[in-house]
């Protein structure tokens, strides 16, 4: 009966054993999940690293050479990247900034006053307007692509930014008016009570509660309509015809050429460079942009 019976140190030493086997286990676990990461991190990288390598290498070595690191680094690519085109890519740099800030600021706004209203107020349809705000979500931008042109070509908006800047501020973008809603939502009530007790009207309440209150979810909004925007290349491609008016993306579609003369080391320069604000603005804003999508309910 007695040697059937463990005594406590026994038991001790067990345990003892069991947690440091577990503790084992789950750090060669995390090792290896570690690992699995940083591959697949380095793999989804590649492409972009090696854009950059091709950045720096002249043009007889770019698809010569397999390897990442350049024999000599050629910085004349930034250069003559710059000025290759007729029009400076600062021109390029000044359209796109002005369509992304304009287009943000409107999607901001629009998607912002929908999402106040299918969240706090109260009006008839809302359900049906809200289920056909969401179905739109489905429909692909090719399909309507022909008449929104056919509309903004009869106003003769053709060849300017009105079509790309103008739908932004009509809450166009169900995501972005989807995603603030599930935020309102989880905002309390009260504070509309409260405020309504003390005589605010509805605009005033969104714009000194609800707006305040809800910075995460905007910056979100904010983050991926500048990203979508700045690499938008079909939308400036249909609506803009001179070369002055171009984007970046339309910018750097003209270094390839038919007759086989593309200019790929300045290409891959300019991407370099097109790439830098996003990346900049992502890393400026990555709190709110996780913040935002954890607290909108977006999983």
């Amino acid at each position: 009966m007695t040697d059937a019976i463990l005594s406590p140190t026994a038991t001790a030493l067990a345990a003892s054993q069991y947690r440091a086997d577990k503790a084992r286990r789950a750090r060669r676990a995390g090792l290896l999940k570690h690992i699995f990461l940083i591959l697949t991190s380095l793999i989804m990288i590649y492409p972009l690293i090696w854009m950059l390598s091709a950045s720096f290498k002249p043009d007889n070595q770019i698809f010569g050479s397999l390897s990442l690191w350049p024999a000599t680094f050629d910085l004349g690519n930034y250069g003559q990247g710059w000025n290759a085109l007729s029009v400076s890519f600062t021109r390029f740099f000044w359209n796109s900034t002005l369509v992304t800030v304009l287009s943000v600021i409107g999607n901001v706004i629009s998607c912002s006053f929908a999402a106040y209203a299918f969240a706090r107020l109260e009006f008839t349809g809302k359900t049906i307007w809200f289920a056909l705000m969401m179905m739109t979500l489905m429909i692909p931008y090719h399909v309507v692509l022909i008449p929104q042109y056919l509309l903004f070509l009869n106003l003769g908006w053709v060849n300017t930014y009105l079509p790309l800047i103008v739908p932004k501020f009509l809450a166009g973008e169900a995501f972005f008016i989807f995603l603030m809603i599930q935020f309102f939502r989880q905002l309390p009530r009260e504070l509309d009570e409260a405020a309504m007790i003390d005589g605010c009207s509805p605009f005033k309440i969104y714009w000194a509660i609800i707006m305040p209150l809800s910075l995460p979810a905007m910056a979100t909004a904010a983050i991926f309509s500048f990203i979508w925007t700045w690499e938008d290349f079909l939308g400036p491609l249909v609506y803009l015809n001179n070369v002055e008016d171009y984007t970046v993306p339309l910018a750097l579609r003209m270094f390839l050429s038919q007759d086989g003369a593309s200019q790929y080391g300045p290409m891959f320069a300019m991407s370099i460079l097109s790439i830098l604000p996003i990346f900049l603005f992502f890393i400026i804003f990555q709190r709110l942009i996780i913040r935002g999508i954890a607290m909108s309910g977006l999983k």
